[in-house]
């Protein structure tokens, strides 16, 4: 089966986080989150139903280094003579398609997950993982989130932790390094800003850098403040991300489309503080959160990162939320 960029971010076909038609415009009007939910069957479980079937689509960087796109959130893999490093694990209904693509990537198993935070698109593959021997690194929030029941108001969906087989055995609160296939992976935290378990890895060598849910490339992000995510957060984070990369840098991104630049992240970082400060004014002028989503502040962004499971109304709705 063959997707199309076009398919991979339609909101009529949607693999990894994206729900088909779940932020659709009706009627000249954006769905709300209660009735985009309806529509969807609840968000959790229909991305957990399309990775069920969504294809896993390999895109190979440099350095044995690849990025995995189709179970929830962008996997980075190392491969090589010490075996496999995931960034992030995906979602645990795809493992056989999952394991079919780690295994075209070279002979060894999976012997270290690195969670970029805590959410389940990214540490559901935790457990079947961790069965087949690898350990798994985190921030200690990330932990901490996993170690009890937690409730994402913007999903509607309260989270149960997962078996003590699918925790982090292994986390740190600043810094973390590791050596791995003649490689030096250097992993390091971000303030509130998806969530405030937000963590990147930086592959030195290959000159790539895999930032979690602090990008989205090309779309609208969702920022769970839940769990202590911000939109000021996310602008901090992409100053930081800019920070650390070059023109040549690799960025992978927790979604949209999985091989990202430092020019698409600009545009990102643009797009979030626009945004934030029109909503921010509207808001300060006295207009409820329903005004100001009529008001469309995300106008000139919405044919460029509209087209994902957060759609303009929405992220106004998430923005207005942090102002």
């Amino acid at each position: 089966m063959t997707i199309t960029p076009s398919q991979v971010f339609s909101r009529r076909r949607f693999c990894s986080c994206c729900v088909a038609g779940a932020a659709l415009s009706t009627a000249s009007r954006w769905l709300s989150p209660s009735e985009a939910f309806a529509e969807a069957r609840g968000l959790v479980s229909a991305i957990k139903d399309a990775a069920a079937v969504s294809p896993i689509v390999t895109h190979k960087l440099r350095n044995n280094i690849s990025v995995l796109e189709g179970s929830g959130g962008n996997i980075a893999v190392l491969a090589g003579a010490d075996g496999k490093v995931l960034v992030d694990a995906g979602i645990g209904i795809s493992r056989p398609r999952l394991a079919r693509a780690l295994e075209e990537l070279g002979p060894g198993a999976v012997t270290h997950v690195i969670n970029t935070h805590w959410h389940f698109d990214h540490s559901d593959g935790n457990t079947w993982l961790h069965s087949t021997g690898a350990k798994i690194i985190a921030h200690e929030k990330t932990r901490e989130y996993l170690s009890k029941v937690q409730r994402v108001e913007d999903w509607d969906y309260n989270f149960l932790p997962p078996s003590l087989d699918g925790m982090p055995s292994e986390v740190f609160t600043e810094e973390y390094d590791l050596q791995f296939n003649a490689s030096n992976l250097h992993l390091w935290r971000y303030a509130s800003a998806h969530t405030d378990s937000d963590i990147a890895v930086t592959f030195a060598e290959a000159d790539i850098v895999h930032v979690g849910d602090t990008f989205w490339n090309g779309v609208y992000p969702f920022i769970d403040y839940s769990t202590g995510g911000s939109i000021d957060g996310m602008i901090a984070a992409s100053d930081a991300n800019l920070a650390a990369t070059t023109d040549a840098t690799i960025i992978v991104p927790g979604h949209g489309k999985p091989i990202g630049n430092r020019s698409e992240l600009k545009e990102f970082r643009e797009m979030l503080v626009v945004v934030r400060d029109s909503v921010a004014t509207l808001k300060e002028r006295g207009l409820s959160r329903d005004e100001t989503v009529a008001a469309r502040p995300t106008a000139a962004f919405d044919d460029r990162f509209g087209n994902f499971v957060v759609d303009g109304g929405y992220f106004t709705k998430l923005v207005y939320e942090g102002v």
